[in-house]
């Protein structure tokens, strides 16, 4: 199940052409404060809480529909 939420948000990095930098900024910006490093570690290891899949959902204006 955690590479489903990994590749979710790597595919929405992509399709928004955002770097783990400016994630990392945006993020910062709206208070969850992650390093750059920290936000990479998370999603190439695939292992994060579901709190962290939502700040990045707020972070890029990505609403998770459950059907």
């Amino acid at each position: 199940m955690k590479n489903i939420a990994k590749e979710f948000i790597k595919k929405e990095l992509k399709k928004k052409k955002l770097t783990y930098v400016e994630l990392s900024s945006i993020m910062n910006d709206k208070g969850y404060i992650y390093s750059e490093n920290t936000i990479r570690r998370k999603i190439n290891r695939g292992s994060f809480s579901f709190v962290f899949l939502l700040e990045v959902c707020d972070s890029l204006d990505v609403e998770i529909t459950i059907n």
